[in-house]
């Protein structure tokens, strides 16, 4: 029995070096998008932003900044966001989809006329990243954002498409 319990760590950590230096490891990999959207809370409204991220397999973290216009004719806010975000993918493409699932925080800047609020925000979402030619991949995504107290609209819904590059 002690046999067996002292074989099981030293084939453990044999078989992950042995993974790592063979080549077997998937490593990290990057991406960046610059994307155009909708914010639809309100009333729609432009969006553009950019995402750059880094994942390891199913796990990734990303940091986005985006920018909405606002409407002042439908009382609609602009609304600018800085959200750091944790991602769960799948861990390689299924026919050339991969599709995540993302929830983080950040804070956002809010105004209207005279009213200006900044604070924090709670961000959950998912989308898809399709692969178009090499490195170069479509990235689509839905987001809802739980503005803080003093915001004039919360949750704030929303989507966009982007040209995502992997690194």
């Amino acid at each position: 029995m002690t046999r067996v319990r002292m074989l099981t760590p030293a084939a453990l950590f044999t078989a992950f070096f042995s993974a790592y230096f063979f080549g077997l490891a998937t490593p990290a990999s990057a991406d960046a998008t610059v994307f155009l959207g909708a914010n639809t809370t309100p009333a729609n409204r432009a969006v553009k932003g950019i995402a750059v991220g880094i994942g390891l397999v199913v796990i990734g973290f990303e940091f986005e900044y985006a920018a909405t216009s606002d409407d002042p004719s439908a009382a609609a806010p602009s609304l600018k966001t800085g959200t750091g975000s944790l991602l769960l993918q799948s861990p390689v493409p299924f026919f050339g989809f991969q599709p995540y699932f993302t929830t983080g925080a950040g804070l956002y800047h809010e105004t209207l006329g005279i009213h200006s609020d900044t604070s924090a925000e709670l961000a959950t979402g998912g989308g898809v990243k399709v692969s178009l030619v090499g490195p170069i991949r479509l990235r689509v995504d839905y987001r809802v954002f739980k503005l803080g107290s003093g915001a004039l609209y919360s949750p704030a819904h929303r989507i966009y498409a982007g040209l995502n590059l992997k690194f």
